[in-house]
Formats: structure tokens, sequence, C-alpha cells
């Protein structure tokens, strides 16, 4: 899935991404509550960000995704590996294991290395 980043605030105000550039196109690596997950310009880390700021490229998703909905509707859909509680909490607590294995699978999955 692609988006380009077509403004930097979100509709409410409340989310301001400095980590992409406007007009850029980016790959979802998964989606969380709605919210794209991208790999960040700046420090390369898979952030969420807000879907009300992009503009859809193509809305491929790829068939070794797992999508799911909460409650409320909201889409969760990731990779099988990537489809777990707390993953992405362990990630950005350090797991080194985690990490590790992200990155495997990340080099796996993503589009720009599967060219």
């Amino acid at each position: 899935m692609i988006v380009k980043l077509v403004k930097n605030t979100s509709d409410d105000d409340e989310f301001k991404i400095e980590s992409l550039d406007i007009e850029n196109e980016y790959e979802v690596i998964g989606i969380e509550s709605d919210d794209y997950r991208i790999i960040s310009d700046t420090d390369k880390e898979p952030y969420l960000y807000p879907p009300d700021c992009f503009e859809i490229v193509d809305d491929t998703k790829p068939p070794f995704w797992v999508t799911e909905f909460g409650e409320d509707g909201e889409e969760y859909s990731y990779p099988e590996n990537w489809n777990k509680v707390g993953i992405f909490e362990d990630y950005f607590e350090g797991v080194k294991e985690v990490k590790k294995q992200f990155w495997a699978d990340y080099k796996k999955y993503s589009n720009k290395n599967s060219s």
C-alpha cells in the first residue's frame, strides 16, 4: 500500500508530522487502529501516522497481511509476525530480539527491498 503525504497536521490539529516530507510517497507497512505505520524519514523508525494526512496512491495490501477489526470497526492489518499485541511496544522499549526480528521481516516484506 502506497500513500502520499499531502499535509503535515491532522484534521483535529492534535498531530503534526515532522518526520516525513510533504508530497513524498511512502509504503504503509501496517495499519493499527486505522493509523498507518510508516518508516520515518528522520530516524528510520516504524511510527504510526494519522491517515487523514495522506492521499492513497495504491490501496493494494500485500496478500500476506492479516486483517482484523476492533470493536468499533477500526482496522488492524499487519504481516502475521507483527500482528501480535505488544510487539511495537516491545520494539520501542528496545527489546533487542524484537527489533532484530522486525528489521529482518521488514527486509523480507518491504516493496522497496523486494524489487
